[in-house]
């Protein structure tokens, strides 16, 4: 625990409700969604406003204690986990207003805690679009989001967070207020460090505004379910439909486990006995949708599809679209323990990894759904298990040893869109170089000397 002193510090500078000092409260903030041990921050903090943010940060600085900036906590990898030397978590689910959406020159300005699906339905009742969709959207905040690159099911067409960001405030770690981008268009004014700060997962400075890019929303949309009585008949499928030019907003794969497991969480009508499905959407122009929706159907038929059902209504769609968002929900209620995985690798490689994931749970005996954004080659393998079950756990260690090492083999990568946090810092360099590891690590250092900055993510310690 932090002296009384300081306490009082932080009660002054962000209001005596807003500082959490009991241990039910300190536990409920020491853990994430990623299955890694939990650490019990010394103090969390609430601030409510920009000025209370860089008053906690500036004590924090002054006083060398490390600081975890969490919004909903739904990150995968540790990323929002405290450190263990007498660690502050910074709260942002207060700073969670949409400071302006402009209309005419297409881009909204927001506070890091704005939840990711409230904000779309904003945008969208302005007649506009935000495209990035990522699974915990109904919980996840914009700050999470650009912390952590986040991407969704719409990213194989229209791209993943940082495709979105145009610039950004932040504090550094003397709770200076930072600027970079603009609400332009173009603006190549200084370093680009907004690009330096989307996917850095709170170790390089502290969100404050995020100014977002909007677009006009598709015209019209058509989905599509297709059914595969062979899961390397579906594989195959993604891989031609991407050869053949032809890019879906949406290409979603399903194994026959996971199917069975959406279904009887969600009652949507998926069949149960197909061994994959795809669910796939194109939208844009009508025209352009009716051409590439028969295209992709004939592909499908050709490739050996046994069903191709396309969405008759809005209704049809929307059940079908949050059946697969329930994917992840459905899957977790079978057993104690669900680690879930983002392994990427070229879209042309998928057929590949959905062998090696399948091989891999043969191997060691593992339960494994699989269902994931294949039309840009990002599975999600699915692995059930009971921690307390020491022997399985060593298991689920090599088998997410395996995954990797064929990602990479592949061409992959380690993650596509939950970020390395502490849950893939060893793998790092594997995939990179000591290069890179020692290059990152000099501009942690020289950007936060005490390294204070959610300390020990990504680049090690």
């Amino acid at each position: 625990m932090l002296k009384d002193k300081l306490i009082k510090e932080f009660a002054a500078a962000v209001g005596p409700a807003n500082v959490l000092t009991s241990e039910v409260d300190r536990q409920a903030y020491s853990y994430d969604a990623a299955v890694l041990p939990s650490v019990m921050p010394a103090l969390v903090v609430r601030p409510e406003s920009s000025q209370a943010l860089g008053r906690a940060i500036h004590l924090c600085g002054q006083n060398g204690l490390p600081i975890t900036v969490r919004g909903s906590g739904t990150n995968l990898s540790g990323g929002t986990i405290p450190d263990k030397r007498d660690g502050v978590v910074i709260l942002t689910n207060a700073l969670n207003k949409i400071l302006e959406i402009n209309e005419e020159d297409l881009y909204a300005v927001v506070q890091p805690g704005v939840i990711t699906a409230k904000f779309a339905a904003a945008v969208a009742a302005r007649g506009l679009f935000y495209p990035p969709d990522p699974g915990s959207q109904a919980v996840s905040t914009l700050g999470g989001n650009v912390a952590e690159n986040a991407g969704g099911l719409r990213g194989l067409k229209y791209g993943v967070t940082k495709d979105y960001v145009m610039g950004l405030t932040f504090f550094d770690t003397n709770g200076d207020l930072v600027k970079s981008g603009a609400k332009t268009v173009k603006c190549v004014t200084g370093l680009n460090l907004t690009g330096l700060m989307v996917g850095s997962e709170g170790t390089l400075g502290v969100f404050n505004e995020i100014i977002l890019k909007l677009i006009p929303p598709p015209q019209t949309q058509r989905a599509m379910m297709v059914v595969f009585d062979q899961v390397a008949q579906a594989s195959e499928t993604v891989a031609a439909i991407i050869a053949h030019k032809i890019v879906p907003v949406t290409l979603e794969f399903l194994d026959n486990f996971t199917i069975r497991a959406v279904e009887d969480f969600s009652r949507a009508g998926l069949p149960v006995t197909a061994a994959a499905l795809l669910l796939i959407e194109v939208d844009g122009h009508p025209a352009q949708v009716a051409e590439e929706a028969d295209q992709v159907a004939e592909l499908c038929r050709q490739m050996g599809a046994s069903l191709v059902q396309v969405a008759g209504s809005a209704e049809e769609r929307n059940k079908v679209w949050e059946a697969r968002r329930a994917a992840l929900s459905a899957l977790a209620r079978r057993k104690p323990t669900t680690v879930l995985e983002d392994a990427t690798v070229p879209r042309s490689k998928i057929p590949a990894m959905i062998r090696v994931i399948e091989d891999v749970a043969r191997k060691y005996g593992l339960t494994i759904g699989t269902f994931g954004h294949a039309g840009d080659g990002n599975l999600h393998p699915t692995i059930l298990t009971d921690r307390r079950d020491k022997a399985e756990w060593a298991k689920v260690e090599l088998a997410i040893d395996d995954i990797f090492e064929a990602a990479l083999n592949l061409g992959g990568t380690l993650s596509g869109e939950h970020g390395i946090g502490l849950a893939k810092a060893k793998y790092l360099e594997r995939e990179t170089s000591k290069a890179t590891i020692f290059y990152s690590r000099s501009l942690k250092r020289a950007l936060d000397p005490q390294y204070i900055l959610n300390p020990g993510k990504i680049i090690g310690e």
